[in-house]
């Protein structure tokens, strides 16, 4: 008979998670939700609710929350998965549950004037990232994830692993970046070099990779191309070791740059991509190419840069104009 004691609930969800090689930002979100939905009825366990307990979270959360639409769905995927994969309780009325509709919001986009004013005010390290968000149409977490080995000088290619639903895809490394890259990686080479010297534990490697070689951790290749000045915990495996740097850090610093600009824009790291994405279809590029830049799985996602296009009101001439 085995005595041992069944997980806590959140504890199965982090290692359900965990084995289905989700991401730790999805991690975080999906438990913060399942606690919030548990104290929100009065601490029961799921196993005692269904469809109507499920409705009236999402409905207060959209009610008296005024949450958006998107923050909305998390929640009812987080009960989702609570539900199917964690509890393994396929109930008929989880599929009945209705999603909120998103509203549709054009992106924010900068001018090529305003890119250059915002760029000339981000300063150190953020800035190359920043540039090469612009450059590339590469997202934050993406680009602060990047390995050595993703870069290609030779072609002008860079590699972007594991995108948005998990897909590979290849963009440009825009030749203006080429030398100040190589000159970043001089300097990622020395922490490297000491890490090594020292006997650091590795880097971190996706899902299993460091189970099945865990060498490869321990080489440049496999080193970041943005890492942290400072070793931290990880958070899963408590090692102390070289991470990649810190968004917010990026964040931050594109944050004070727009204040310095004086750019009244509301306008995020992710803003650089949705310029990145304009431009191109301003300089005559088809639809299918920045769609493959982007890592757009669907044309339809790419297709709303072409509502925000520099044409003056969808290119018709008002006739008072004329």
């Amino acid at each position: 008979m085995d005595d041992k004691p069944k997980p806590r609930l959140l504890d199965q969800v982090r290692d359900t998670i965990r084995r289905k090689h989700y991401s730790p930002r999805t991690e975080r979100a999906y438990v913060q939700w399942v606690k919030r939905f548990i104290v929100h009825q009065g601490r029961r366990h799921p196993l005692e609710m269904g469809g109507q307990e499920v409705t009236s979270f999402l409905s207060d959360l959209a009610v008296s929350r005024n949450v958006s639409a998107s923050t909305q769905n998390q929640a009812l995927s987080a009960l989702l998965f609570l539900y199917k994969d964690v509890l393994g309780v396929d109930l008929p009325w989880l599929d009945h549950v209705d999603r909120a509709k998103k509203s549709r919001h054009l992106p924010t986009v900068l001018t090529q004037v305003e890119v250059r004013a915002l760029l000339s005010h981000v300063e150190g390290t953020p800035a190359l990232m920043a540039r090469l968000m612009y450059g590339t149409g590469m997202r934050l977490m993406e680009c602060c994830r990047l390995r050595v080995k993703d870069l290609d000088f030779a072609r002008r290619e860079a590699i972007v692993r594991s995108g948005k639903g998990g897909r590979d895809r290849m963009t440009m490394i825009p030749q203006a970046l080429v030398e100040p890259l190589r000159d970043h990686l001089g300097t990622a080479r020395v922490w490297f070099t000491e890490d090594r010297g020292r006997d650091q534990p590795p880097v971190e490697l996706p899902n299993a990779l460091g189970r099945k070689n865990p060498n490869l951790g321990s080489t440049w290749a496999w080193f970041w191309v943005f890492p942290a000045m400072a070793l931290s915990f990880d958070p899963q495996t408590g090692i102390k070791r070289r991470h990649h740097i810190y968004p917010q850090q990026v964040q931050r610093a594109v944050h004070r740059a727009v204040g310095r600009a004086r750019i009244a824009k509301h306008v995020s790291t992710h803003t650089l991509r949705h310029s990145f994405a304009t431009h191109l279809m301003e300089a005559g590029y088809d639809i299918r190419t920045v769609q493959e830049l982007l890592g757009h799985k669907d044309v339809s996602t790419t297709m709303i840069y072409t509502h925000v296009l520099n044409r003056g009101g969808r290119g018709v001439v008002s006739p008072l104009d004329r």
